[in-house]
């Protein structure tokens, strides 16, 4: 059939593919940059739900279909917006997997409605994920070849068409695999550039000097990252890769600046991502652009694969560090606070990675609000109050950093990794935390 004609076939409102899901219902979405907005808030119209179970990550935006009795979010990880949904007592529940299980989980689940965010199709048919690959495409083609269930694709001319790795990674849909296809022209999710602070600089020029010429480079969300590839698109050094999770305005800097060669060791001559989540700039430029590549996240987070790059430096943050050198990366004094996602993946693959480093940065402090009002408290301590959920446990940590230095734990005693984080903290709270690291001895 022509493509016109499929596509005519095919086309629903928002509305028509949202009166396509049962009131007791099973819904699988993915992560952040791939949510069907349109799709969404169509199903917030609705107010006959019993029970639909909602399975997805970081929500992107406020969705009234998660305010409605009988819907349950089913999150990997949270957001700003999951947090406060919980907070208001909404049903929002936590399930505890790094963002490559997050295709298990779904597999096991095999929600009977699958929907995703792409690109407008090509003359062959084929609509590009565009920003996130991640963990949910093999999933996608699974509900696209049962006939019983249902894959809804919400086309969306804003997204940039982005490339995978053919023939094994397509990083696409056709448009004879899905069953519905919603038209919406609403705003994809933008991540605006923060300047840095004073103390995400510091922090930054610390982490830098473990940072190489020719290194391959994984970094993340915030000011940190983003001070990073300052200093490092500023300096003189350059021939770096990139493998990393998440796809930045501040690495598209570092191309722009000329400082990525992507000698690397595997995938090389491209940079090789599983999401990106940015400005309109970057959007612009990553449209089309051969020199990233998208890539479910099995491959990108998978440790024996980030391993072998040449020179892995992975840049990740962290809530707390304990003096074992334990990293709380996701909860808060027992609450839910972020995800695991990609941590422990790649703090594990940069130490096996020759030459590689996995630092783990974090201020030395936070204002925490109490009865009595706000109090300074360390984000270094002696030991993790019950109900922290340690991320990644002690042994794969390599090197923590906050704004008064680097702690190299890496074949480090006990008692000389906590003498060297003691050694990081905030002056407030130094001499307390050497005298617990004392008592280690």
């Amino acid at each position: 059939m022509p493509l016109e004609a499929t596509l005519a076939r095919k086309r629903r409102t928002a509305e028509e593919a949202a009166a396509l899901v049962r009131p007791s219902d099973d819904l699988a979405i993915g992560l952040g940059p791939c949510h069907p907005a349109a799709f969404l808030h169509a199903l917030g119209e609705r107010e006959d739900w019993q029970q639909l179970t909602i399975f997805g990550a970081l929500l992107t935006g406020l969705y009234k279909v998660f305010i409605r009795p009988g819907v349950t979010l089913l999150s990997g990880f949270y957001g700003p917006v999951e947090r406060g949904l919980r907070q208001s007592g909404y049903d929002v529940r936590f399930v505890p997997a790094d963002f490559r299980r997050f295709g298990r989980y779904a597999q096991l689940r095999k929600p009977r409605v699958m929907s995703t965010l792409v690109a407008p199709p090509d003359r062959e048919g084929r609509m590009s994920l565009s920003l996130h690959a991640g963990a949910t495409v093999d999933e996608l083609h699974r509900a696209g070849r049962d006939p019983d269930r249902i894959l809804v694709a919400e086309v969306n001319p804003k997204l940039p068409r982005t490339l995978g790795l053919p023939p094994e990674h397509e990083h696409a849909l056709h448009v004879d695999e899905v069953d519905v296809i919603v038209e919406s022209e609403l705003d994809p999710f933008y991540l605006p550039d923060h300047p840095p602070t004073e103390l995400e600089r510091a922090i930054a020029a610390e982490v830098a000097r473990f940072i190489p010429d020719g290194a391959t480079l994984q970094t993340g969300i915030g000011g940190i990252p983003n001070a990073i590839v300052d200093i490092l698109a500023d300096g003189n050094g350059g021939d770096f890769g990139i493998h990393t999770e998440m796809f930045t305005n501040g690495l598209m800097k570092l191309y722009q600046r000329g400082k990525v060669s992507n000698r690397k060791g595997i995938y090389d001559g491209f940079s090789a991502c599983t999401f990106a989540a940015g400005t309109r700039e970057l959007y612009d430029w990553l449209d089309g652009n051969e020199q990233v590549r998208f890539l479910p996240v099995e491959r990108i987070n998978d440790p024996s694969i980030i391993a072998r790059n040449r020179c892995m430096i992975s840049i990740n943050g962290a809530l707390s560090v304990d003096l074992e050198g334990q990293v709380a990366a996701d909860t808060i004094d027992g609450r839910q606070y972020s995800g695991i996602g990609g941590h422990e993946d790649f703090v594990n693959g940069a130490s096996f990675s020759e030459g590689g480093r996995s630092l783990v940065c974090l201020p030395s402090t936070a204002r925490l609000r109490f009865d009595g009002g706000e109090r300074l408290v360390s984000r270094l301590v002696a030991g993790f109050p019950p109900g922290t959920a340690v991320t990644t446990p002690r042994h794969q940590v390599d090197v923590v950093v906050t704004e008064f230095g680097a702690a190299e734990l890496a074949g480090r005693t006990v008692e000389e990794r906590a003498a060297a984080l003691a050694e990081v903290a905030h002056p407030d709270f130094r001499d307390e935390l050497r005298a617990q690291a004392a008592k280690l001895r």
